[in-house]
Parts: C-alpha cells; sequence; structure tokens
C-alpha cells in the first residue's frame, strides 16, 4: 500500500494495516458504515480505538441522520476542503456532491475565484452556504451579513445547526487529513500510483 498523500510526503503516522486492524466489533461497525471497506483515514483512526469509535458514531449521525438537504452539506464539506486544501477530503466529497444532486460545473466553480459570488453556477442559498463555510473555515467568525444571509435562505433553525456543525465538523475532518499526511487510497481520483 502507497502510504504517500497528493503532495508526495509520507504519512506521519503509518494508517494500520490489515495485518493488524482491530478492535474486530470496531472495524466492523467502521467497515460497515463504509459500505464493507476502510478507508485510509479509518486506518489512521483506529492508531486510537477509543478515538476511532467516537469519530464514527459522530460523523456516521452528520452523514446519515441530518434534516439538512445532501447536496447542501456535500458543498459545504467540498468548500472546507478547497479553503483547507484537503485533497483527500476533497477526493471524497467531490463524487458525494455530484451524486447528491451537484454538477462538475458547480465543482469547477468551487475552486475557482470567489465561488460564493458565482452567481452563474450556484443559486442564492448555495452561494449563502459557500459564504458561510469560508467565513468559517477562514476566520472562525462569522459576519452578520453572512450568517443574516443564510437565516434567510434556510429559515429552519434545525438546518441553521445542522449546517454550522456539518461546517464545523468537516474543518476538524480536513485538519486531521491534512496534519497527518493521510495518503489517499491507490483507486482515489487524484491518488499517487
Amino acid at each position: 500500500m502507497d502510504h504517500t498523500n497528493t503532495t508526495g510526503n509520507p504519512a506521519r503516522i503509518t494508517p494500520v494495516p490489515d495485518s493488524t486492524l482491530g478492535p474486530p466489533a470496531l472495524v466492523q461497525a467502521i467497515a460497515q458504515r463504509r459500505g464493507g471497506t476502510l478507508l485510509n483515514l479509518d486506518r489512521m483512526l483506529l492508531r486510537s480505538p477509543v478515538f476511532a469509535s467516537g469519530w464514527n458514531g459522530f460523523m456516521g449521525a452528520i452523514r446519515t441522520q441530518l434534516s439538512l438537504d445532501p447536496c447542501l452539506r456535500e458543498l459545504a464539506i467540498c468548500m472546507v476542503a478547497v479553503e483547507t486544501d484537503a485533497a483527500y477530503e476533497w477526493s471524497q466529497h467531490a463524487p458525494e456532491f455530484l451524486a447528491a444532486g451537484g454538477s462538475q460545473a458547480q465543482l469547477d466553480a468551487l475552486q475557482g475565484d470567489k465561488p460564493s459570488g458565482n452567481t452563474q453556477a450556484f443559486n442564492a442559498t448555495e452561494r449563502a452556504v459557500i459564504a458561510l463555510a469560508q467565513a468559517m473555515t477562514r476566520n472562525v467568525r462569522v459576519d452578520d451579513a453572512v450568517f443574516s444571509a443564510v437565516q434567510a435562505l434556510l429559515p429552519d433553525a434545525q438546518q441553521q445547526v445542522e449546517l454550522v456543525g456539518v461546517i464545523a465538523s468537516y474543518n476538524m475532518v480536513s485538519r486531521f487529513l491534512v496534519a497527518l499526511q493521510v495518503p489517499m487510497e491507490a483507486d482515489m481520483p487524484g491518488a499517487s500510483a
């Protein structure tokens, strides 16, 4: 297994290899949530089974139990990936964004200049989500105008809380991935051979 990431740097800590995966019940729970496979992210998390268990439950709820529109969730996650230069996160969530109804043109626009102002690629709600993701990722603090736009376009307080939670959570994910230089899986787009 190649343990380099898209920058060509080796992982700072080697993900757990198949020969030493465990504990079995936790590995099975993670693989089940992932559709039967483990990602290198999971293998890195399994260096601390307690941490991996908490992560799996928390992130599993975010991925499957929120009322927030999945396309908006994935849009926010992809914006966080762009802002944090987390290629691994992008490689996992760009396909999820497409599957949730987003377009390749929108993914391309996220990587361009000022996606929160791009009225060609994004509707008003999507632009508000992008602006919130950028503000939370870049500055932590969010200007009232940015949050007011989200509130006007997503008037349900539950969805507002979930959107902020998604952005905050995936900032955690990207920072974990980038700090540890978690290697891409060989079959992922953008992975090194």
